[in-house]
């Protein structure tokens, strides 16, 4: 480990001994590539995409029922749907930086799952409408909600994910169990 005396005011950050930046930047990315694939991260983002499609089937409701009624001009209206579109994009601009993130903590071989490829997509697809669309074009841009319901393939395969993963501790568990037995019977005859 460089020691400060290996520095001068003089030596470029990239030119230190050791780089202990690069150490560093280098642990926060197994920290951040561990917590995207933990099961707390999978729960948070099942609970958000729950959430989004929630407000999303919400906002839907409320179009519904405002136009069925003849109510679009209403202040009701609008003081339901503000906050479902600022709760939108607040979850889109959580979802793209989590994109972002993993970006850095995996590198491009993120995209080497065609399911990381089309969620990606969605994302700043969602993110884009959400920015972007006021008014008619958002009525037009509601098509897009369809595709932001690919959150619930979203939520699937995050349940698999953690099935998965329990499923894997199970069978090392009862690798070791079998071990256990093994050696308890030699023991016994």
């Amino acid at each position: 480990m460089p020691t400060d005396s290996d520095y001068s005011a003089d030596t470029p950050l990239f030119l230190r001994p050791g780089q202990p930046w690069r150490e560093k930047h280098e642990q926060r990315r197994r920290r951040a590539r561990r917590f995207l694939s933990s099961k707390q991260k999978h729960y948070m983002v099942m609970g958000l995409v729950a959430l989004d499609v929630a407000g999303i089937l919400a906002d839907i409701f409320v179009a519904l029922i405002s136009c069925d009624q003849h109510e679009q001009d209403e202040g009701w209206v609008d003081d339901v749907r503000n906050p479902l579109h600022t709760t939108g994009l607040v979850i889109s601009c959580m979802f793209l930086v989590e994109l972002l993130i993993s970006i850095w903590a995996f590198g491009f071989s993120y995209f080497s799952s065609w399911f990381h490829c089309f969620d990606a997509l969605i994302i700043i697809i969602s993110f884009t409408v959400d920015l972007v669309t006021h008014g008619i074009v958002e009525e037009i841009a509601s098509l897009v909600v369809i595709l932001r319901l690919w959150r619930f393939v979203k939520i699937v395969e995050e349940l698999s994910l953690g099935a998965s993963e329990r499923m894997e501790e199970m069978q090392f568990k009862v690798e070791e169990l079998q071990k256990e037995n093994e050696e308890l019977r030699r023991v016994i005859v």
